[in-house]
């Protein structure tokens, strides 16, 4: 028997309705915030760096501990949210993530910042889920649930653009822990307006709580997201090969589970639904693509070009603007012309950002980056809006929490992949291409062959004529790195373009 989304008592139909807009606004603000904290820290890094002194690996897990812990605990708070009610666990995670922001922002030591950035993490992973499958509820009618996610999704896009330029702006003013107290303001608005506008949901018949499953979920997420950033910082490794084994032997037990249990944690069986795969298979690759584009452009535009961070923030907000636009417009397309279609053709315009990239992105001139990333955004945008609309429409409702989740976990995969797997292909491009002049020290030649910026750093303090000679030489083999990760980035949209043909069905069409 089909089973639906049980609710508390409510205000009258017209009431409601007159504040489900609001609702919409309130859950967007943990959506954004989120999204934001994905790419504002790394503005942040080197005054952390000159205030903390933190180690190499002290840095890095700063950076990585909170999508590590995020991406593991995803899909169990999708799950429990399914059980104890969607906006009890996003208050809960709201609280929570003010609180540890701010601490975050004063703390003393870089142990300390790494703790508060792993309970960042787990209070993240109450608010995603629940934003997505709560509007589920809150927008009934189909058309203006679309138009609701289409806000979502590009909100969440938009946010990690708007990351640099929010951190710029920022950092240019105050210290590096106002990075963290910006959630603080934010969240105090949204816990005033959430218990007024948001209706709470659960699933009627959630079964027992499977800790196991949970444990499992984990186990798989944390060690292969840690095992790509690894590889992308020191190549393979036993220990990351040992990794991957570990999180794909718990993957193959957690599904197994899954399948043998009345009611499951999530149920896997999720995945045979054509349009839910295929919306987050399709979701994965986009932010993939969205994240490794940021990763080699903010470096081109500030090392090549020699913006400071705010201005080459503001040079990417066209296309920020132009994301938002597409996710919105193409709710009025997708009324009239078949969702895959619709989703295909988004993708194969962001591959035409990525094909920019590749032609010009060594030419040293500005217009094309900018318009490249106009191009991506705008295919991003739209397909983005259609397939998490499709994610969301093609389960039951009592199940939009894990539904939910796992979406979310496709963003977060999605965002890491980008940065690691782009970005190490980058590197390698970029260490095996650049040549360094004999007259550079032994230990600065090490640098310069790392990173770009590293070169740039090393240029500093050489002779005029042997800084010169390094600079064009890294630039020109960070160029040839980028036209590699632009070439593997178009083939990626037109593999999502694809998949969206082939899957992404809208059977209530």
């Amino acid at each position: 028997m089909t089973t639906i989304s049980v609710t508390t008592p409510q205000p009258s139909a017209p009431a409601l309705r007159d504040r489900r807009w609001i609702a919409l606004v309130a859950l967007m603000l943990p959506v954004l915030l989120v999204s934001v904290d994905n790419t504002v820290l790394s503005f942040a890094l080197p005054q952390i760096s000159a205030d903390l002194r933190p180690t190499g690996t002290q840095l890095l897990w700063v950076v990585d501990v909170y999508p590590l812990v995020l991406a593991g605990l995803l899909v169990p708070m999708g799950s429990l949210a399914d059980r104890v009610g969607r906006r009890r666990l996003l208050l809960v995670g709201s609280i929570g993530f003010a609180v540890v922001s701010a601490v975050a922002a004063f703390a003393p030591t870089a142990d300390m910042l790494v703790a508060t950035r792993a309970a960042l993490g787990f209070f993240g992973a109450m608010l995603m889920p629940s934003t997505l499958s709560l509007l589920r509820n809150v927008f009934v009618d189909r058309e203006e649930r679309r138009l609701a996610i289409a806000i979502w999704a590009t909100g969440w896009a938009a946010g990690s653009a708007l990351g640099p330029i929010v951190g710029g702006l920022l950092l240019q003013h105050f210290w590096w822990g106002s990075v963290f107290l910006l959630a603080v303001p934010v969240l105090v608005v949204f816990l005033l307006l959430a218990p007024a506008v948001l209706p709470e949901s659960k699933d009627p018949e959630p079964g027992p709580l499977d800790l196991v499953s949970v444990a499992l979920a984990m186990v798989t997420m944390t060690p292969l997201v840690w095992s790509v950033k690894k590889v992308a910082a020191d190549g393979v490794t036993a220990t990351a090969l040992a990794a991957v084994t570990v999180g794909v032997v718990s993957g193959i037990l957690f599904v197994h589970r899954q399948l043998r249990r009345p009611v499951p944690m999530l149920d896997v069986r999720l995945f045979r639904i054509p349009a839910f795969g295929g919306g987050v298979v399709v979701n994965l690759l986009s932010v993939f693509s969205l994240v490794g584009f940021l990763f080699f452009v903010s470096q081109d535009l500030q090392l090549v070009h020699g913006l400071a961070p705010v201005e080459a923030g503001l040079a990417l907000l066209p296309g920020t603007v132009a994301m938002v636009v597409a996710g919105l417009s193409v709710v009025r397309i997708v009324r009239r012309l078949p969702a895959q279609r619709v989703v295909a053709t988004a993708l194969l315009v962001s591959s035409l950002g990525y094909l920019l990239v590749a032609l010009f992105g060594g030419s040293g001139l500005f217009a094309p980056l900018v318009v490249a990333f106009v191009v991506l955004s705008l295919g991003i945008g739209a397909a983005e809006t259609v397939s998490n609309d499709l994610i969301v429409s093609s389960v039951p409702a009592a199940k939009a929490g894990a539904a939910s989740a796992i979406s979310e976990t496709a963003y977060e995969l999605g965002a890491v992949l980008g940065t690691a797997v782009l970005g190490s292909i980058l590197t390698a491009s970029y260490a095996a291409s650049v040549v360094v002049p004999a007259e550079v020290p032994a230990s600065d030649a090490a640098a310069a062959t790392q990173t770009l910026g590293g070169a740039a750093e090393v240029a500093a303090g050489l002779p005029a004529a042997t800084a010169r000679a390094l600079v064009e030489s890294a630039q020109q083999a960070f160029a040839g790195g980028v036209g590699l990760t632009a070439a593997i980035g178009v083939v990626l949209m037109l593999v999502a373009a694809g998949v969206a043909l082939l899957t992404l069905r809208d059977q209530r069409r």
